[in-house]
């Protein structure tokens, strides 16, 4: 049998380091599956199929790929609907920085322009989110080149990239030895990643800018994941203390003392400090969006580090600005840095978290009605297993992870995070136990994400389950009957009491739902059986749901309460359907913060 374009694609992504596919199949694609059907014979050389539950969760599950191991993801969805589902997971990917390329299929060249069923112009569709790379296969010499670049465009630039294949082409015979002749284009597969430093000359001014400064701040991204070591030896040169944004939450354990933790709307109160007392700025790899957590400007001489020149100077007027790898350009930078011999900013800094962690612990052991959300995060802390790996989503729940979690080190941890969607949890969890089948892996996952695609994906994880090496997966569902995170957004930024009609969600019983799927379901009504219902759920013999019944009327306090905020949240309650609560649990965690154990 003469091999076709299906099953040139698999051969050409096996030489590019592809072991695995997120996908969902559909007659767009049967050539492309038979392809691969034929290419996995050969146990050697095998890509396996991960089948999702919905194509946008697929394009998902290859984004967290990228994120948890470097490498290529990959996703593939059929014609027309297919292809348009996967957009949202792509848009994640994009957002984030990660190489994912997406394969979809098409109807027939003959009929394009016929308005036939299911067709889409799908170049135009993914020319936005793929906008360094999307063709259309019309022959078959065409394909080993389109895949190679596809394949290399994603991996060096950390973007998206998207191969349109119509169905009839993917039946045709592979042109396997390009003819040396004009217009025909032979290309190899590979690639390695240069040593990206900045020159010596800015390396110099920016040691100028930081040996000058006598309170200086750290601010790292996921662009400093790796550079762990390097981080520590600069901010220990200079006496700084360090934030970090959402994305780089797992780049420095929480267990150093000058570690402020996350910053912005879900961040510490020692972070706005940082921000707001230093007089200089060190900013490595993040693009982190809201300038007003940042400092004033002109308060704060600034330097940046970034592997990419179009996120330098975005966020912040910077003096100098350093393209280059986060750890590469550290250790460049690091023998041009004086030792700071004045601790009195960093022993400030290290007395501020100091007292944030009490506060954070006050206000978690706070009552509510029937949990606090903190506290199933402070217990958290203490139990999560050595090399777990925390899947986040986008909600309320992202406040408590962001500020009560401690990482450790050689725990890896991600979210949806420029995106910032709803229902990433579920489907990056999927990705990151794929990737690394011998880890804990954690999804936290509010209720709202949860019924959005969640519990579709419960499905993928009892189809695939008893196939990992370690079946240590949990799935925490914060059960709070509410989508808080735009609740509390609609209270203290617009003024305007719960709207119920659009935020009350129905009340699921998550728990028993995953013991209907044959998973392990635990729920937790009492706070005091949070700290056992987390060990039994990382102990647990196969995947678990557990189920905390919170409160939705426990404040998800920013850092800095501003006066707009706090006109807006007053001028809400005129209103506010469950006013009650609100009052009691704003007056308990507002107190926390000035009496230790107030309540």
């Amino acid at each position: 049998m003469a091999k076709t374009v299906g099953d040139q694609l698999w051969e050409k992504l096996t030489a590019w380091g592809v072991k695995r596919v997120f996908g969902y199949p559909g007659d767009g694609i049967n050539g492309l599956l038979g392809g691969l059907n034929r290419h996995n014979k050969d146990e050697s050389k095998q890509i396996a199929f991960v089948q999702a539950r919905h194509e946008e969760m697929a394009a998902f599950m290859a984004a967290a790929h990228a994120k948890f191991t470097g490498e290529l993801g990959v996703c593939i969805a059929t014609s027309g609907p297919g292809a348009i589902h996967l957009l949202n997971g792509l848009y994640d990917a994009r957002a984030d920085h990660q190489p994912v390329l997406a394969i979809v299929g098409q109807q027939a060249r003959a009929a394009l322009g016929g308005h036939y069923q299911q067709e889409v112009d799908l170049v135009t569709l993914f020319k936005d989110v793929s906008r360094d790379f999307v063709q259309m296969a019309a022959v078959p010499a065409q394909v080993p080149h389109l895949i190679d670049r596809a394949a290399r465009i994603a991996i060096a630039e950390r973007t998206i990239t998207t191969l349109i294949f119509p169905n009839d082409l993917q039946e045709l015979e592979a042109v396997e030895e390009m003819p040396r002749q004009h217009g025909y284009i032979p290309s190899g597969s590979g690639y390695s990643f240069p040593r990206v430093v900045p020159a010596e000359a800015d390396l110099r001014r920016a040691a100028e800018v930081l040996n000058a400064g006598k309170k200086v701040a750290l601010l790292i991204g996921a662009g400093a994941m790796g550079a762990a070591d390097e981080v520590i030896a600069v901010a220990d040169r200079l006496q700084a203390g360090c934030a970090k944004a959402l994305l780089g939450k797992a780049a420095l354990p929480d267990e150093l003392p000058w570690v402020t933790g996350s910053i912005g709307l879900l961040g510490t109160e020692p972070s706005w400090k940082l921000m707001t007392g230093c007089d200089t700025l060190l900013m490595i790899g993040s693009s982190f969006p809201y300038s007003e957590f940042l400092p004033e400007v002109g308060k704060a001489r600034g330097v940046q580090i970034d592997l990419q020149s179009r996120n330098l100077s975005i966020r912040y007027p910077m003096e100098v600005n350093l393209e280059g790898d986060s750890t590469e350009t550290l250790r460049a930078l690091l023998p041009m840095l004086e030792q700071k011999s004045d601790t009195s900013w960093r022993d400030g800094l290290t007395e501020d978290v100091r007292g944030w962690w009490k506060t954070l612990e006050d206000r978690a052991m706070q009552p509510a009605d029937p949990i606090n959300p903190q506290r199933a995060f402070w217990e958290l802390s203490s139990r999560l297993p050595e090399r777990c790996i925390i899947t986040g989503d986008s909600g309320s729940h992202t406040n408590w992870y962001a500020r009560d979690v401690k990482l450790r080190r050689g725990m890896m941890a991600s979210l949806s995070g420029g995106l910032a969607s709803m229902g990433s949890g579920m489907p990056y969890a999927i990705g990151a136990k794929f990737a690394h089948p011998d880890r804990p892996v954690l999804a936290i996952c509010g209720d709202g994400a949860m019924q959005m695609n969640g519990m579709a994906e419960l499905i993928t994880v009892a189809k695939y389950w008893q196939g990992w090496s370690n079946p240590s997966f949990v799935c925490m569902v914060l059960n709070n009957r509410d989508l808080n995170q735009v609740t509390w957004e609609q209270r203290v930024m617009e003024g305007d009491p719960k709207f119920e009609a659009t935020q009350s969600l129905p009340d699921i019983p998550y728990a028993r739902y995953a013991e209907l799927l044959g998973l392990k379901g635990i729920e937790v009504s009492d706070p005091e059986r949070l700290g056992p219902a987390w060990e039994e759920a990382f102990a647990a013999n196969r995947p678990v749901v557990i189920e905390v019944r919170a409160d939705p009327n426990v404040p998800p306090l920013p850092p800095h309460i501003t006066m707009k905020q706090a006109l807006a949240f007053a001028k809400s309650m005129a209103g506010e359907p469950e006013l009650g609560g609100v009052l009691r649990n704003t007056v308990r965690q507002v107190a926390s913060a000035i009496l230790p154990g107030g309540s």
